[in-house]
C-alpha cells in the first residue's frame, strides 16, 4: 500500500507511517518486510519501472532509520541485496541511488553486531565507480563522487567493528587507496571556470577525495599504518609520479598531517625502506623519494623519528655514498657492462643535494644530544666520499643553551682529532662545526672578515654571562681545545680560510665561554702562537706569517673585551695592523718584516705586569703556554676506493699512566676481596683500629665562645669535620 498508482506521486506517507509503526510493534516481521521490498525492487528494475525503484529504496531507508532492534540483521541483509542490485545496474542514476542509500546505512550505529555480513563486493564496486570512464563528463564526475562516498561509508561501517573482515587487509587497501589517489590526481589537469552552479556545490571531487583519504588515515591504528601507506608507494611507482615530485609530496603531506602524530616515524621508515628498494632506479626517482622524506621530516616537528634514529641517517648516508659511487663509476652495477643504465651526472648531483638537505631537515627536528650523536655517527663514516657536506648540513642552525649537552666528551674527542687530519677539507669542515656549536648568539659573522678592531662596540656582540655549565665545560675540556688549536695552526697545508676559521673559533670561545681564568689562558695561547711563528723555522713562510697575524689580531680582540686601558695601549703599540696583512699570501714580503722586527712583538712579562694590576693571575700570565700532550699520536696510512687517507688515532693516556692505573685497580681488587672473604672478626678488628681515632675526634665537644671547652682542662678546639683525615676504608 505504500506504492502509489502513479510513481510520480511518490511514497504514500500515511501508509508508510502505518508500516513503520507495524515494524516497530512487531520487529520479528522485519525480515518478511525486507524480503518483499527486495523482490518488488528486483521486479521493478527488470521492468525498468525506475520510479517504483526509488520508492522502494526510500521505504527501506526510513525503516532502517527507525528500527534498531535485535532482529534488524535479517532486514539489513535484504537491504544490502537491494543496494547490490542497484550498483550492478547499467544506469548511472540507479548506481548513485544505491550508493546514497548505502551511505545512509553506514551512518547508522547498530545495536547488535553481525557475524556473517560481508562488504567485499561493495569495496570492489565502489572502487570501480571511482575509476568510471563514462562518456558524459558530468555524469562521470557524479559516478566517481558516488564511488568515493561509498568507500567512505564502507570504512565508517567496518573500521570499528571487530567482527567484520578487517578493512585494513591488503586486499581491501590495495583497492581503496589507489581509487582515492586516482581521483586526487585528477585536479592537476582540470581548469574550472566559475559558474553559479559550481559555486553552490558543497565539494568538488578532489575535495571530497581528500576529506575521505584524511578520514581513512586518521582512523589507522599503529598496526595498520603499513597497509595504508604501502598502496600509496605502489601507486606512485606504477604511474611514475616520483619524478615530478609535486603530487608525491602532496600525498605524503596529507598522510603526515592525517595520521596520529605518534605514528609519524612509521611512515618515514616505510619511505626509507622504499628508497632502499629503489637504490638502482634512476636518480630522478630516488631524488623524488628523498624530497618526500625531507618534507615529511619538516612536518614531523616533534623531534621523535622513532627508536632507531641512527638507522634513519644510515639509510640516507648510504644513498649518498651510492650516488657518489654511481657518479664515479658511471654504472649502477659494481662492474660496468653493456646492459647498464646510463648515469646522468647532473641528476646524481641533484640527488646528492637532496639527500644532504634531508639530513639537515631531520637533524633540525632533533634535540641537541641526539644531534651530537648523529654528527658523531656521520664522522664515523668519514672518509667515505660525500659525507662532508652531510655533516655540515646537520650543524646548520644548531642551537643549544647547554654546551655540555651539545659537545659531550664522546663527540668532542673524535671531533678534535679530525682537526689534525691531513685532509685540509676535513679540517676546515670540523672547524666550522665547532664554530656552529659554540656560537649560541649568532656572533660568528661579526668576526668576518678578519680585521683590527679599535672599538668593540661596533660589532654589536650578543654576550651573556657564562653559565655554570659553560664554566664546567671549559674546566673539563679547555686544555684539549687549546692544544688542538695550537697544533692545527702548525698544519702546513692550511690556507687563508683555515686561519680565518681558527680566529673565529678563538673569538667565539672568548665571547661565549670565557671567565677570568679562560681569558688568561687564551692570552697565553696567543703568545705561544707568536713564539711558534718565530721559532718553528721548518714551517712554510706563509704558515709562520699567518700564525703571527692570528696571534696579533686575536690579542687585539682580547684587549678590547677586557677593557683594560694599559693592555689596549700595549697592543696598539705593537701595531697589529701590520701583522694582519700576513693572512693574505700576496703580502709575504711585508709579513716577513713582522717575524724579524721586535717592534711588532708582544712581551709576555709586560702583559702579565699590566693585567696583574687589574686583578688577573700574574703568576699564571707569566708562565709560557706549553701544549699538554696527554696521549700518543699514531698516523696510519691506508686506502679507500683508491684515495690515500691519513687516520689519526689518539691514545687517552701514556704508558706510565696506564701502569699507575693498573696498580690502583689491583689495590682496589684486594680490598674488595678482603671484605668478601675474610672473617667478620678480622674485618672488625682491622677497621676498628683505624676508625677509633676518627670517632674520638668527632666526639670532642665544640669550643665555647671563650675558647674553652668547659671541662676544666684548659682551652681546646675541636677539629672541623672537613679537615679530618679519614681512612680510605671509611670514605665512599
Amino acid at each position: 500500500n505504500i506504492f502509489p498508482e502513479d510513481p510520480e506521486d511518490g511514497l504514500v506517507k500515511a501508509n508508510m507511517e502505518k508500516l513503520t509503526f507495524y515494524a516497530l510493534s512487531a520487529p520479528e516481521k522485519l525480515d518478511r518486510i525486507g524480503a518483499y521490498l527486495s523482490e518488488r525492487l528486483s521486479r521493478d528494475v527488470a521492468r525498468h519501472r525506475y520510479g517504483y525503484v526509488c520508492i522502494a529504496m526510500e521505504a527501506l531507508d526510513q525503516l532502517l532509520m527507525a528500527c534498531h532492534c535485535q532482529t534488524i540483521n535479517l532486514f539489513v541483509e535484504s537491504f544490502l541485496t537491494m543496494v547490490r542490485k542497484l550498483l550492478e545496474a547499467d544506469k548511472p542514476n540507479l548506481q548513485i541511488l544505491g550508493t546514497n542509500s548505502f551511505v545512509k546505512f553506514a551512518n547508522i550505529e547498530e545495536d547488535t553486531p553481525s557475524y556473517h555480513r560481508s562488504y567485499d563486493f561493495f569495496v570492489s564496486r565502489f572502487s570501480e565507480m571511482c575509476h568510471s570512464s563514462y562518456e558524459d563528463p558530468d555524469i562521470r564526475t557524479k559516478i566517481r563522487m558516488a564511488g568515493i562516498r561509498g568507500l567512505q561509508g564502507v570504512v565508517r561501517k567496518t573500521v570499528n567493528d571487530e567482527l567484520q573482515a578487517n578493512i585494513w587487509d591488503p586486499q581491501h587497501m590495495d583497492k581503496i587507496v589507489p581509487s582515492l589517489l586516482f581521483n586526487l590526481q585528477q585536479e592537476e589537469g582540470i581548469e574550472r571556470s566559475p559558474s553559479p552552479e559550481t559555486e553552490k556545490e558543497k565539494e568538488s571531487p578532489v575535495e571530497l577525495t581528500e576529506r575521505c583519504f584524511r578520514e581513512l588515515l586518521g582512523r589507522a591504528a599503529y598496526g595498520n599504518i603499513k597497509n595504508a601507506v604501502k598502496p600509496v608507494l605502489m601507486h606512485l611507482d606504477n604511474h611514475s609520479l616520483w619524478e615530478s615530485k609535486t603530487f608525491a609530496v602532496r600525498c605524503f603531506k596529507i598522510v603526515m598531517y592525517s595520521i596520529q602524530s605518534q605514528h609519524s616515524h612509521l611512515v618515514i621508515q616505510q619511505l626509507l625502506g622504499h628508497l632502499d628498494a629503489n637504490s638502482k632506479n634512476s636518480a630522478r626517482v630516488r631524488a623524488g623519494i628523498v624530497e618526500v622524506i625531507s618534507e615529511a621530516a619538516v612536518i614531523e616537528a616533534s623531534g621523535s623519528i622513532g627508536p632507531t634514529v641512527l638507522e634513519v641517517f644510515n639509510t640516507l648516508l648510504k644513498q649518498l655514498r651510492l650516488s657518489v659511487d654511481y657518479e664515479l663509476t658511471g654504472s649502477y652495477d659494481s662492474f660496468a657492462n653493456m646492459g647498464s643504465k646510463v648515469i646522468k651526472v647532473h641528476e646524481e648531483r641533484q640527488l646528492q643535494e637532496a639527500v644532504i638537505k634531508t639530513v639537515g631537515s631531520f637533524a633540525y627536528t632533533l634535540p641537541p644530544y641526539q644531534r651530537s650523536e648523529v654528527m658523531l655517527f656521520i664522522i664515523g663514516k668519514i672518509p667515505v666520499p660525500g659525507m662532508y657536506p652531510a655533516l655540515g648540513s646537520v650543524t646548520a642552525g644548531f642551537q643549544s643553551t647547554n654546551i655540555l649537552t651539545a659537545l659531550p666528551t664522546s663527540f668532542l674527542d673524535p671531533l678534535l682529532s679530525f682537526t689534525l687530519m691531513e685532509d685540509a677539507e676535513i679540517r676546515l669542515l670540523v672547524l666550522d662545526i665547532l664554530i656552529g656549536i659554540i656560537d649560541r648568539h649568532d656572533n660568528r659573522h661579526k668576526f668576518s672578515p678578519v680585521r683590527i678592531i679599535s672599538d668593540i662596540s661596533v660589532l654589536k656582540l650578543k654576550v651573556d654571562k657564562c653559565s655554570r655549565q659553560d664554566n664546567l665545560f671549559m674546566k673539563k675540556h679547555s686544555q684539549r681545545l687549546y692544544r688542538h688549536i695550537y697544533l692545527a695552526c702548525k698544519e702546513e697545508s692550511s690556507v687563508q680560510r683555515h686561519f680565518e676559521s681558527l680566529y673565529t673559533l678563538l673569538a667565539l670561545i672568548c665571547v661565549e665561554l670565557a671567565n677570568e681564568e679562560v681569558v688568561v689562558d687564551l692570552i697565553r695561547l696567543a703568545l705561544a702562537l707568536q713564539d711558534l711563528a718565530l721559532t718553528e723555522e721548518a714551517l712554510p713562510v706563509y704558515t709562520r706569517c699567518a700564525i703571527h697575524a692570528l696571534s696579533a689580531v686575536y690579542l687585539n680582540l682580547i684587549c678590547q673585551l677586557t677593557t683594560v686601558p694599559t693592555f689596549c695601549q700595549h697592543v696598539h703599540e705593537v701595531r697589529p695592523t701590520v701583522c694582519l696583512s700576513a693572512l693574505n699570501p700576496q703580502h709575504i714580503q711585508r709579513s716577513l718584516i713582522c717575524l724579524i722586527s721586535t717592534k711588532v712583538l708582544f712581551v709576555q712579562t709586560k702583559i702579565a705586569e699590566i693585567l696583574g694590576g687589574s686583578g688577573y693571575n700574574t703568576e699564571r700570565l707569566a708562565t709560557a703556554y706549553i701544549p699538554q700532550i696527554t696521549g700518543l699520536t699514531l698516523s696510519l696510512s691506508f686506502k679507500y676506493t683508491g684515495c690515500p687517507v691519513v687516520c689519526l688515532i689518539f691514545f687517552d693516556t701514556v704508558i706510565h699512566s696506564v701502569n699507575v692505573e693498573e696498580l690502583e685497580r689491583e689495590r682496589r681488587r684486594q680490598v674488595v676481596e678482603r671484605f668478601q672473604t675474610a672473617p667478620f672478626e678480622e674485618i672488625a678488628a682491622h677497621c676498628g683500629a683505624r676508625v677509633s681515632p676518627c670517632l674520638a675526634s668527632i666526639q670532642q665537644p665544640p669550643p665555647s665562645p671563650s675558647g674553652s671547652v668547659g671541662n676544666g682542662h684548659g682551652p681546646s678546639r675541636s677539629i672541623p669535620v672537613y679537615e679530618m683525615k679519614f681512612p680510605d676504608l671509611c670514605v665512599y
